[in-house]
């Protein structure tokens, strides 16, 4: 199998615009995260796809590779779609540009289902974990996700699912953790499928590879990834290259 790793960099953040480029301990946040994806030594190639010359310009003048996006796109995965199409891959992970300290043990259970996967019966990959604090669950910027007992998602929601009708039944809340890998079908499927009322509700775009009969396999970490979604986080993050 080929595997590849793209990142998707968008420079307008709605939260935090131009996040990507800012400082990091003397590289930018996009930057740090590119060369963490590489030195996993998991991916044949790393690439990042933007729509920004600044981002563009920032890992080609340090010697990585990116792409410019030709159309405007309103998720990570349409961008990703668009950039892998005419490229000679079999699997393609999605790595978030805002998570510059990149975990290995997470993409590598990732990777693992594919290996395991000969008959080729999952789509998709992604990774959740156990969440027990209240507020946590009922966080709706918390996407929750329940599995079936073969570790398939049966359904994603920012609401608390399953319902606690009953309590001390043995149910676990778990958070989906956004890292993907996607065969390159099932990503160019969700490229060219419209978008289906369950995703324009939820306003998560892994329901439409479910309303469409894709299969997302799950697997469990104890890893807590460390995103930079705001001025907050970026001190947070400056504090940690520091120590």
């Amino acid at each position: 199998m080929k595997i590849i790793a793209v990142i998707p960099a968008r420079y307008a953040s709605t939260r935090f615009p131009a996040k990507l480029m800012q400082d990091l301990g003397g590289k930018t946040v996009i930057l740090r995260t590119y060369e963490s994806a590489l030195q996993t030594n998991l991916f044949d190639d790393v690439f990042v796809v933007t729509d920004s010359d600044l981002i563009f310009q920032e890992i080609v003048s340090n010697g990585g590779k990116a792409i410019m996006s030709i159309k405007e796109h309103e998720s990570g995965s349409d961008r990703i779609a668009e950039a892998i199409e005419n490229m000679a891959v079999d699997i393609v992970f999605n790595v978030q540009g805002d998570e510059p300290f990149i975990n290995k043990e997470p993409l590598e259970k990732v990777l693992d289902v594919f290996r395991n996967d000969t008959e080729k019966k999952v789509d998709l990959a992604s990774v959740m974990r156990e969440i027990t604090d209240i507020k946590e669950i009922e966080n709706p910027n918390n996407v929750k996700v329940i599995v079936d007992q073969k570790g398939f998602a049966l359904y994603f929601s920012r609401s608390v699912i399953p319902y606690p009708r009953e309590t001390n039944v043995g149910v676990r809340y778990m958070q989906h953790i956004g890292i993907y890998a996607f065969r390159k079908e099932a990503l160019l499927d969700f490229y060219r499928l419209p978008m289906l009322s369950l995703e324009a509700s939820e306003k998560l775009e892994q329901l439409r590879y479910l309303e469409y009969g894709k299969r997302i396999r799950m697997v469990e970490t104890s890893h807590v990834g460390i995103g930079i979604d705001t001025p907050d986080d970026l001190e947070k993050a400056r504090k940690m290259i520091t120590k």
